[in-house]
């Protein structure tokens, strides 16, 4: 049976990240302990955190990550500007509504990076996320919507671009 390394990775270069950055030091027995002492904390804690096990290890890792990042921040500051907009009309048009909408992200920290993708961009709030469903309170549900036009709308590009570094 194959044991995923993703874990064991990211545990042991944040790790050596953070002992780079508080040590300050480029000196080589600095970097052999902190190198040592990286590798025994994510020898013993990196089996417990199996939610890294969603993350997508491969050449187009950080690629995938840094698309993310650019459309993430187009989506925040785009409803940030339409919820500006919404509270400082005088007829402020909104229609509130709860709606529960299907994700395909496969891994428990997809479903995470996506539920706190939607929560995070103003005017959307992820109340509950069980299975494949996600329970989204909206500011602005158009009347007679039905289910797969309001997935598309909310999840669909997220979940395009999450798809480039986690499953």
């Amino acid at each position: 049976m194959k044991k995923n390394s993703s874990p064991y990775l990211l545990t042991f270069f944040a790790c050596w990240l953070l002992w780079l950055l508080l040590t300050a030091s480029f000196a080589t027995d600095e970097l052999l302990s902190g190198f040592l002492i990286s590798l025994v904390i994510s020898l013993i804690t990196a089996p417990k955190m199996n939610i890294l096990n969603g993350l997508n290890f491969h050449w187009a890792f950080l690629i995938g990550l840094v698309r993310y990042l650019v459309y993430f921040f187009y989506a925040l500051i785009k409803a940030n500007l339409d919820l500006a907009k919404r509270v400082l009309s005088k007829d402020m048009k909104i229609n509130p509504r709860m709606v529960e909408i299907e994700t395909t992200m496969q891994s428990d920290l997809g479903k995470l990076f996506l539920a706190n993708s939607i929560t995070l961009t103003p005017g959307t709030l992820t109340v509950d996320v069980n299975e494949n469903r996600l329970l989204v309170h909206w500011i602005d549900c158009p009347e007679n919507t039905d289910l797969d036009a309001i997935t598309h709308t909310i999840v669909s590009k997220f979940e395009n671009y999450l798809k480039g570094f986690v499953r």
